[in-house]
């Protein structure tokens, strides 16, 4: 694998985990237009490479939020300690925690049959298209609550969408700005939320997978590339967060949903064109 392979996907997966366009939809359709064979031919290595680059983004997501982290990580282990939930950082950090556990389960439960199943080019185009729809709808919703309102039943609510996310072009970040404003929150809220879930999420799977790799080790010259990879996607998902949260407090997210729209028929496009096949099998 090239360096500058380890770039483009970097810097794709940076900006796509937190713009509602999915990064695992992006992450399977650019080697797809561009035959990264490297990839193809090292299933093993292209999924612990996804885990490298989700580390990237990690780091951006706790670099931004560095602030909540701490005040949410203390504010769970003091009410663990009292036993009660008493402030706004404590019942945030568990709505946060209570959030996570859905994904974490189903991610579980269902890995082998997302792995076979799930993610050919053509369900890609098609789950753009459909919840770039749904953020559409949810989008034109009231702004009537902001973060600091979000209950444990919330965080179980928005936790929950991040299964749907599992099938390569929902969105993971889609789907919970989606669930958050049609919840009620503002624009920006649903976009912290959705950040601040992807931390536990991320770390967790990426502590797993760092096991994996060091009993089952790496392919020959990948060190480098999974180097630059990460470093990429921090640096773009940082910058990537920033512009997110920057716009949605003047505008909308229907940049996102149009740009949905039209990666999704191009990629049906290039598939009844022939240009490119439908599956990979």
């Amino acid at each position: 694998m090239s360096w500058l392979e380890a770039v483009l996907l970097g810097v794709v997966q940076g900006l796509t985990e937190f713009l509602p366009i999915s990064s695992s939809g992006h992450l399977i359709i650019v080697p797809w237009l561009q035959s990264y064979d490297f990839l193809l031919e090292n299933p093993s290595f292209n999924k612990t490479f996804d885990v490298a680059l989700h580390a990237g983004t990690l780091i951006a997501a706790v670099g931004f939020f560095h602030r909540e982290v701490v005040a949410f990580t203390k504010g769970f282990f003091s009410s663990l300690r009292k036993r009660k939930i008493e402030t706004t950082d404590e019942r945030l950090a568990w709505a946060i925690a209570i959030g996570t556990v859905p994904a974490v389960i189903a991610g579980a439960l269902f890995a082998d049959f997302i792995d076979t199943s799930l993610g050919a080019p053509w369900m890609i185009a098609l789950q753009l298209i459909f919840f770039g729809a749904i953020l559409l709808w949810a989008d034109k919703l009231p702004q009537k609550r902001d973060l600091d309102s979000l209950s444990l039943k919330d965080g179980l609510i928005i936790g929950a969408s991040q299964i749907l996310a599992l099938a390569p072009g929902t969105s993971r970040s889609g789907i919970t700005i989606t669930f958050g404003r049609w919840l009620g929150l503002d624009r920006d809220s649903a976009a912290r939320i959705s950040f601040l879930l992807l931390i536990p999420v991320v770390f967790g799977a990426t502590v797993f997978e760092g096991f994996q790799i060091s009993q089952d080790g790496l392919p020959d010259g990948v060190v480098i590339p999974m180097i630059v990879g990460f470093v990429a996607a921090a640096v773009s998902g940082y910058l990537a967060i920033v512009f997110l949260l920057r716009l949605v407090r003047t505008y909308s997210y229907r940049p996102f949903v149009y740009y949905r729209y039209v990666a999704g028929v191009a990629i049906l496009l290039i598939i009844a064109t022939g240009l490119r096949p439908a599956t990979f099998g």
